[in-house]
């Protein structure tokens, strides 16, 4: 008899408003059936850069959910998520100090994957997408500048409610991305783990010949790289699986 292979589980915090990120990190794990996802939500209903919208992060609040998360021993634990976007890198690199220190497990977020894979890849100029308001796309735009990444084309939806962002249809999300890329930037990435852009990124790969990374995708990959796990079994949803940098 085949031996069982050992099991995964990846710890995911979810804001609570979130029905996208779910059942796409689900159907990514799909290709490695030793591998689950298990989630805790906590309280984001908006995404603003007001003192009610910003205290929603508050890192306490976040390490709750984390320690329910706790309780199923996963692997990993990952914040599907990208406040820092806005609030500063150092906030994820904080969070990431505190959930493991509080739960001995180890921990990343979807922004500083990201960020770990445009180092990783040598790139410095990229397209941003995603549903946000002008006061927060402006400043995740100052916050990649400021880190030595220029953003050289960027579209955004002037939305606030995050329920919202899940309605938008998948011809739109294609829409903003195929205009991004007009600018030939080195990557784009669709900035939001509450909109349907991971599924399409494979075929937009093929069409622009641009890797794209979305945020759900670069929490789920760091998540694996750091069990060890091979990513290039998680056929078709783009290059990000497939390449081993």
């Amino acid at each position: 008899m085949e031996p069982m292979k050992k099991s995964i589980r990846l710890g995911m915090l979810t804001p609570s408003s979130n029905t996208i990120l779910e059942p796409v990190t689900s159907a990514m794990l799909a290709g490695l059936p030793e591998a689950s996802a298990h989630f805790a939500r906590f309280p984001v209903t908006e995404i603003a850069l007001s003192d009610t919208a910003l205290a929603q992060f508050d890192e306490n609040v976040i390490l709750r959910a984390a320690e329910l998360l706790a309780d199923c021993l996963p692997s990993t634990i990952g914040w599907n998520g990208t406040s820092a976007g806005w609030l500063g890198f150092e906030a994820d690199e904080r969070l990431c100090a505190a959930i493991e220190a509080r739960t001995g497990i180890q921990a990343c977020t979807s922004v500083l994957a990201l960020n770990e894979i445009f180092r990783r890849k040598a790139v410095t100029r990229f397209a941003l997408v995603t549903p946000y308001r002008d006061s927060v796309q402006t400043r995740i735009v100052a916050n990649y500048r400021h880190a030595g990444f220029e953003c050289v084309a960027e579209r955004h939806l002037n939305q606030q409610e995050n329920f919202s962002f899940s309605q938008v249809g998948a011809e739109k999300i294609k829409q903003m991305v195929r205009e991004v890329a007009a600018a030939k930037p080195e990557a784009i990435t669709i900035f939001c783990t509450n909109l349907r852009g991971a599924p399409l990124v494979a075929e937009l790969e093929a069409e622009l010949g641009i890797p794209i990374y979305d945020t759900i995708s670069t929490v789920v990959w760091k998540s694996l790289r750091l069990v060890g796990a091979d990513t290039s079994r998680l056929t078709g949803w783009g290059t990000l699986f497939e390449e081993n940098f």
